[in-house]
């Protein structure tokens, strides 16, 4: 079953990156999932402290705001999507991600098969 791990970054670093991560920890969390054969896709989102919000109301009305900000101050630096047995498998792989370390957090969400 495929899921979605959405790398959530409570705090960011003066350079824009999720704060208490090195580049090395993601290069190895990379490393891990390839390796363990259950890759799918991922990225990475460039700059998390840059971003616009696109709302369009009921009537049609477009509003757009600077920042992916709303009443939180966390951001999505990216994702995984991996292809694993079960739900507990993708726990598991969520809490090996450096990005659910101290402020982060990774929410797992299984992805919509409409049998197409």
């Amino acid at each position: 079953m495929k899921y979605m791990l959405l790398i959530q970054a409570g705090a960011i670093d003066a350079q824009g990156g999720a704060a208490g991560c090195e580049v090395s920890d993601w290069i190895a969390y990379d490393k891990s999932v390839r390796d363990a054969g259950i890759h799918v896709s991922g990225e990475s989102l460039a700059d998390l402290v840059t971003a616009t919000t696109v709302r369009v109301s009921e009537d049609g009305e477009r509003t757009v705001t600077d920042g992916p900000f709303a009443e939180s101050r966390e951001v999505l630096g990216g994702f995984y999507v991996i292809d694993v047995p079960d739900l507990d498998t993708a726990l598991d792989w969520a809490a090996r991600c450096p990005g659910a370390r101290g402020t982060g957090a990774v929410v797992v969400r299984p992805i919509a098969d409409f049998g197409v």
